[in-house]
């Protein structure tokens, strides 16, 4: 991936999911940074939807121009709704939820197929959800560095059932362009429900082997389709401009 002087006129902004925080975007950050792109990383509370809105957008309006959200897992539901800011212009879902007008998180996980994997994700403490540390690495880190899969488990982020359940007022993929990753080996996010939410968005899609960590696995796949997203966001804009009288 050959960086570009012009890329930094858009701002790459990563945002996390839930159980963990926004450190597991370093390896893509620095290939990013490489390449010559502008990117900053959102540490969302996790407590609530709005609240994980609320810090992304003060992360939007801190960046100077034109801004493509990424999300993994949960933060795909957080830059659904963030994403309608005006200065938002493209966004990309790495193994994501992207729900529509009134789902959440929880209505999309609602539905599980046959045969999919028993969740890891234990009943709520309080208001909050951990997953079981002991699943946690196959679950959610399977192809990751096992000593890695096992610190984050034991160093997860509370997942609040407000985040769980907030739901989305129009979701930002009916009109802005996006992208998405699908993680084949998934345990989290099951493929047929990963396949489904990117064709409903109508985005670009690209399908890797990898597990729910896949941001973290497989850096350079994740940083190649952020950086098509921009340029084919860049594409549009040249496009745009030319067909005007």
């Amino acid at each position: 991936m050959a960086g570009v002087s012009h890329s930094v006129e858009r701002t790459i902004v990563l945002v996390h999911g839930a159980f963990v925080d926004g450190s597991g975007w370093e390896s893509v950050y620095r290939i990013l940074k490489k390449d010559g792109y502008r990117v900053t990383i959102v540490q969302n509370p996790t407590i609530s939807l709005a609240d994980d809105v609320a810090a992304t957008k003060r992360i939007i309006h801190a960046q100077n121009g034109p801004v493509i959200l990424v999300g993994h897992s949960y933060g795909g539901a957080v830059i659904t709704e963030a994403g309608n800011d005006p200065q938002v212009v493209g966004l990309v879902y790495i193994a994501a939820f992207a729900p529509d007008t009134g789902e959440s998180v929880s209505t999309l996980l609602k539905d599980t197929p046959p045969g999919a994997p028993a969740s890891p994700i234990l009943p709520p403490q309080d208001g909050y959800l951990y997953q079981d540390k002991v699943r946690f690495p196959a679950s959610f880190a399977a192809d990751v560095d096992e000593e890695k899969a096992v610190f984050m488990a034991d160093s997860q982020v509370p997942w609040g059932e407000e985040a769980l359940n907030g739901m989305i007022s129009e979701p930002a993929w009916r009109t802005k362009p996006s992208w998405y990753l699908i993680a084949n080996d998934d345990k989290m996010i099951p493929l047929s429900a990963q396949r489904f939410m990117s064709r409903r968005a109508g985005s670009t899609v690209v399908e890797g082997a990898g597990s729910h960590a896949i941001y973290m696995s497989q850096p350079g796949a994740v940083a190649e389709l952020i950086e098509q997203a921009v340029q084919g966001v860049k594409v549009s804009a040249n496009e745009a401009r030319r067909t005007l009288p």
